[in-house]
């Protein structure tokens, strides 16, 4: 079975890139985790971070972005002293928390997240054609627009790099390259 490059033989990954990612993400929480997660991740390698994921889950209290939102010093201290399963930088903490809030804020606006944000696509993903990895982009026209939306919200670590990561990983967009089995599930067509 071929599979896009980037997955390496841990079953975990395997599981990641054969379930999950590039999959349409409707749920607000699971849109709110990924957030969080890509805004961890950024400077160190994804696989890091999902082996990591379950320690967030309990971290972040499930991604409850309500709950997220109202965390104070104290909690901020007990992520950054405790909690040895996460990334444990103050300022990606701290973005958690700014972006939960941003979150509330857009759900207020437009009912939920999800519908913020399929509606830069039209409520339908974007299906890419490429036949191999170095052909897919690390950010996108589509990218950019998101990220200067979310920062003029009040979101950070939303560059546009990261949002393009993100926007793969939530469905917005599918990136699994022609040669893989997940491409044709996911409504990439035959040439």
């Amino acid at each position: 079975m071929m599979r896009c490059g980037w997955v390496n033989d841990d079953p975990l990954y395997i599981h990641y890139h054969d379930v999950e990612w590039g999959v349409p993400v409707y749920d607000d929480t699971k849109l709110f985790e990924f957030f969080v997660l890509e805004g961890a991740q950024a400077g160190l390698s994804w696989y890091t971070i999902l082996k990591k994921r379950e320690h967030y889950r309990v971290a972040f209290d499930g991604f409850d972005v309500r709950r997220v939102a109202q965390y104070g010093d104290d909690k901020v201290a007990q992520l950054l002293s405790v909690e040895s399963g996460i990334v444990r930088n103050r300022l990606k903490v701290a973005s958690a928390i700014r972006n939960a809030n941003a979150f509330l804020r857009v759900q207020e606006e437009f009912g939920t997240f999800a519908d913020y944000l399929w509606g830069f696509v039209d409520g339908k993903p974007l299906i890419n054609h490429w036949e191999s990895l170095s052909q897919v982009p690390t950010r996108t026209d589509l990218s950019d627009q998101v990220s200067r939306d979310l920062k003029r919200r009040g979101f950070n670590f939303v560059g546009t790099t990261i949002l393009y990561a993100y926007l793969q990983a939530v469905g917005i967009v599918m990136d699994h390259v022609t040669t893989c089995f997940r491409y044709r599930e996911l409504g990439g067509k035959a040439d």
